[in-house]
């Protein structure tokens, strides 16, 4: 990722019974990692690569959290984590 470019943000949502992430605008999961927490952790790498936010849904879809990890100084970091 190029320098002060923000990539796609990471999704984090259900497929099936298992939650999977997915970087915004892709179809095909980056892994199938199963608990909706091991496909946080799987996301946040990414999303720091990216620069990006990771974007955690529930089951039914509606977005749970969000968590920004972009360099932009104005950004509000998430305290929970």
């Amino acid at each position: 990722m190029a320098s002060g470019k923000k990539g796609p943000s990471v999704h984090v949502v259900p497929s099936g019974s298992k939650f999977v992430a997915k970087e915004e605008g892709s179809t095909k999961p980056l892994a199938r990692p199963g608990s909706q927490a091991a496909a946080i952790k799987t996301a946040i790498p990414v999303a720091k690569e990216n620069k990006s936010e990771v974007v955690i849904h529930r089951r039914d879809g509606t977005i749970r959290d969000s968590d920004s990890y972009g360099n932009d100084p104005s950004s509000i970091k998430d305290k929970k984590h």
